[in-house]
């Protein structure tokens, strides 16, 4: 299996390598809780078209190993550009879910845009979540408490009771069936309470809207209009006017779970993405 250590305290962790060695550079980062199995609507077709993909699990997630520390943003962050500098990426396109994209943004403010070309922000909790003078709509930071309670008291309770907010269920074009759902709950609870909580704890601290602005490269945002983790007009949009070359995509009727739901939209915006990098022109349908 591959596996590198991690640059700030060799903690072991495992990537996924799919499509062509010599093939455009895609580099994932998932959402909380799961590893790279999130994103096999993407990762796979874009290997099966000569892309060359690559994900990482996050520490505490997956296969890659547990640690105590190491869940703030920066040994985050630290941990990514490590898999980057591993595998000497070049050009790559990072994309990120959720608390991903921060990681995404911290990697670039922190490690500078040498292996970068562009990024993608998917349904992204960057550049905040929670209620702030610099965030005004945030979450309110008492639910946010009531909501880490209920999360530590059963996450397997707490993960099943999420799934129709987080894919969204009740809306049209969001189908998605009960096995899925049965089996991205499992993978959640692969990751260990440790690194569930300490990512939570994380994500509420954050703010990024200095370092969206500090991005000169090109950004996509892809946000859903229902998202339930992370609002879109303080995520997503507010993302989006932050960045200096950033656009903004948004699919109606999407959750936060549109990596599922919407997956072939996604895939085919992702590379579309890609490829405007390479100066590749994709004929009309």
């Amino acid at each position: 299996m591959p596996y590198y250590e991690s640059p700030a305290d060799g903690t072991r962790l495992y990537y996924a390598d799919h499509g062509p060695a010599t093939g455009p550079v895609a580099v994932f980062t998932a959402s909380a809780y799961v590893g790279h199995e999130m994103w096999e609507y993407q990762m796979l077709p874009l290997a099966e078209a000569g892309y060359r993909c690559v994900a990482l699990d996050r520490r505490g997630h997956g296969r890659s190993e547990e640690s105590w520390d190491g869940y703030d943003l920066d040994t985050l962050a630290d941990d990514l550009y490590g898999l980057l500098d591993h595998l000497d990426l070049r050009g790559t396109t990072l994309i990120g879910h959720s608390v991903g994209t921060a990681e995404v943004v911290r990697c670039l403010t922190r490690h500078g845009h040498g292996r970068v070309a562009r990024a993608a922000l998917v349904a992204g909790v960057a550049p905040g979540v929670v209620h702030s003078a610099a965030n005004p709509d945030g979450v309110d930071p008492a639910a946010v408490q009531a909501d880490n309670e209920l999360y530590r008291r059963d996450r397997a309770a707490y993960y099943t009771a999420f799934a129709d907010d987080f894919f969204a269920l009740h809306l049209p074009g969001n189908e998605v069936s009960a096995e899925y759902v049965r089996y991205l709950v499992d993978r959640c609870l692969v990751s260990t309470p440790r690194a569930g909580t300490a990512v939570r704890d994380t994500v509420a601290a954050l703010e990024l809207a200095p370092e969206l602005a500090a991005l000169h490269l090109p950004l996509l945002v892809v946000h859903g209009t229902h998202d339930a983790s992370a609002p879109l007009e303080s995520c997503g949009a507010r993302a989006a006017r932050l960045a200096p070359d950033a656009t903004l995509r948004v699919y109606e009727n999407a959750g936060h779970g549109l990596f599922r739901t919407h997956a072939g939209q996604l895939t085919e915006d992702l590379r579309e993405f890609i490829d405007a990098g390479r100066g590749v022109r994709r004929a009309a349908a």
